[in-house]
């Protein structure tokens, strides 16, 4: 069943990225299409666009925790014997879970700022729905650091007991 829903979660942040890349691509080069010849402009076409490149950014972010491929730098796991490398590694797991989670809440405030100031993007439409992009992609970011974390405590306690 985990393997499912991994796979599942893969397919879906997979596609979501083609998908935005490829309308983000489409809506500003029809964008620079439309001025370069005079013919003005689609007058949601620029916020859209930027809104694209949030979604793009968060989505990516997760797939990156998926992966464990956010940007560290590794100097001090490279100076420790192999069976002490997952520690540092684990700190900072358990860090950036820690970070996660409360820009998530924060998010979720200025989510909820906006429902109920009634916020609106794109001409009409209310601004919590480009929005709720990020609470949700830094909890499932912040979900995904746990279980790294669960994963190298796994490993430290496997490599002490031998």
């Amino acid at each position: 069943m985990l393997e499912w829903a991994d796979r599942a979660g893969r397919w879906l942040e997979n596609a979501s990225l083609g998908l935005l890349l490829g309308g983000m691509t489409l809506l500003a080069c029809t964008q620079i299409f439309l001025r370069n010849f005079g013919m003005g402009s689609l007058f949601w076409g620029d916020e859209a666009v930027r809104l694209m490149v949030l979604w793009i950014a968060m989505i990516a972010g997760i797939a990156a925790a998926r992966e464990d491929r956010h940007i560290s730098i590794d100097v001090l796991t490279r100076l420790l014997p192999a069976r002490l490398r997952a520690l540092p590694t684990l700190v900072v797991d358990v860090f950036t879970a820690v970070v996660c989670f409360a820009l998530a809440w924060y998010g979720w405030r200025m989510v909820s700022f906006a429902i109920a100031d009634g916020d609106t993007l794109l001409v009409d439409k209310p601004a919590w729905i480009f929005q709720i992009v990020l609470p949700v992609a830094f909890f499932l970011m912040g979900w995904r650091y746990v279980i790294w974390a669960i994963r190298r405590v796994h490993l430290l306690l496997g490599s002490a007991t031998q």
